[in-house]
């Protein structure tokens, strides 16, 4: 559930390797139907961020340096993508996309396509430090990318070239989400703040009040409508999710409490015909919930 779906000009140069950079086939076998399948994992170590690709596929990145593409139904690690010198920090896609974008400890940030057999189709560097915030468009044209460095840039995915570049005095991005059908992308920092970025000219387009604790995630509802934002906290203080409203007042809506260590990640949960708005949070205190979104009550 909580799998749900972050300088003036530059155009990249690089010589892709195969020896370097590695897409790896299929590692998953499919057995007869009603029987299941035992698989070799998608990472020979932690797996630092998931994110879905299609409707029975998911993206995933490790310590191992390594990107997979992994099914939902069976469990198989369908692809495995070789390219980073350093961990993967996060990964993304636009939805029904056939582009996976990797970002890494090592500076850099990789695009890869799903159906190539060789290495990765483009690169994007540029940041100073570690790559910790990843968000495409819906058409996949264009990506943000934020870091440590306290800068967030905008790319060309087709020609890598860098669109822009803004540094604000210690914004340590910490995640980066698309708005849908908007040039909108929010932001969290460790400087406590949600940030709303305008893509095309790449300013601020608003800051949310700042919170007590560094705001380690966020997610944008599929209407557009609101945006989550989560906490850092410890002892039973700070942890909290927080509810903004992005279209009218740009104001707290609702905060959801309850971890007793920092929040990890939020996310809005898909609506059935006959469920209520829910969001689902996870914490360093080894529990997720899942809350009522309009009332803050936990399911």
């Amino acid at each position: 559930l909580l799998v749900a779906r972050a300088m003036g000009k530059l155009q990249s140069k690089i010589s892709l390797h195969t020896t370097k950079y590695r897409a790896d086939g299929s590692v998953g076998q499919t057995g007869p139907s009603g029987t299941s399948q035992q698989h070799s994992p998608a990472h020979t170590d932690a797996v630092t961020s998931v994110a879905a690709l299609k409707a029975d596929l998911c993206v995933s990145g490790g310590r191992d340096k390594s990107v997979a593409v992994s099914s939902w139904r069976s469990g198989a690690a369908l692809r495995r993508f070789i390219g980073h010198e350093r961990e993967v920090t996060k990964v993304t896609s636009a939805l029904d996309s056939n582009r996976v974008f990797s970002a890494s400890r090592d500076k850099t940030v990789l695009m890869w396509e799903l159906h190539r057999a060789t290495g990765p189709s483009q690169h994007f560097p540029g940041h100073d430090l570690v790559v910790t915030g990843l968000a495409v468009s819906p058409d996949a044209s264009q990506l943000c990318t934020g870091s440590r460095d306290n800068t967030v840039c905008k790319w060309d995915t087709e020609t890598g070239e860098c669109l822009g570049r803004a540094a604000i005095s210690r914004n340590l991005v910490t995640h980066l989400c698309w708005v849908p059908g908007e040039p909108y992308v929010i932001q969290t920092s460790e400087d406590k703040t949600t940030r709303v970025w305008d893509s095309r000219e790449l300013q601020v387009a608003h800051t949310f009040p700042a919170k007590q604790h560094i705001q380690t995630c966020c997610d944008v509802s599929q209407d557009g409508r609101y945006c989550l934002s989560c906490s850092s906290g410890s002892s039973g203080h700070g942890a909290e999710a927080t509810l903004w409203d992005l279209r009218q007042t740009r104001g707290r809506v609702c905060e959801y409490r309850g971890h007793f260590q920092t929040t990890t990640s939020c996310v809005f949960l898909p609506r059935g015909p006959e469920l209520a708005p829910s969001i689902a949070t996870s914490s360093s205190d080894s529990t997720v919930k899942v809350w009522d979104q309009d009332t803050a009550g936990r399911g």
